[in-house]
């Protein structure tokens, strides 16, 4: 179970990865058996590969451009997570940010299930 100290780096090791686009330490940080579900996806990804394949794919049609933690609370295995993420559109040079909520599991240092909640409806574009 990650102290609260322990997820606050986690998520900032996250976070500094994700912004530098630095797929290699950003991928470090998740278990190999683990599971991501966002609003967008019907069905939960399971397996890193699977994750990865999708970040990566994602990578090439957005830049990030902010990722700002805004409260992180942690109860045992649980890390629950407010946060503010902007991003371009690479080809149209449109940003976007939106405002979510994270739940994810860690153990041994690793994140082994993400579920994001956010509305899309609430995306502002620039």
């Amino acid at each position: 179970m990650p102290t609260l100290e322990q997820a606050i780096d986690l998520f900032e090791r996250r976070r500094k990865a994700w912004l530098a686009e630095d797929l290699d330490a950003y991928f470090a940080l998740w278990a190999d058996d683990m599971t991501f579900k966002a609003p967008v996806h019907d069905a939960p990804l399971q397996g890193k590969h699977a994750y990865e394949e999708m970040v990566r794919q994602s990578a090439t049609f957005v830049r990030p451009v902010g990722f700002d933690i805004l409260s992180i609370a942690v109860n045992g295995d649980l890390v629950l997570a407010e946060w503010k993420i902007t991003l371009e559109w690479r080809l149209q040079g449109v940003t976007v940010s939106y405002t979510g909520m994270s739940r994810s599991t860690i153990r041994n240092g690793l994140i082994t299930e993400w579920r994001e909640y956010w509305n899309a409806g609430e995306m502002q574009m620039d």
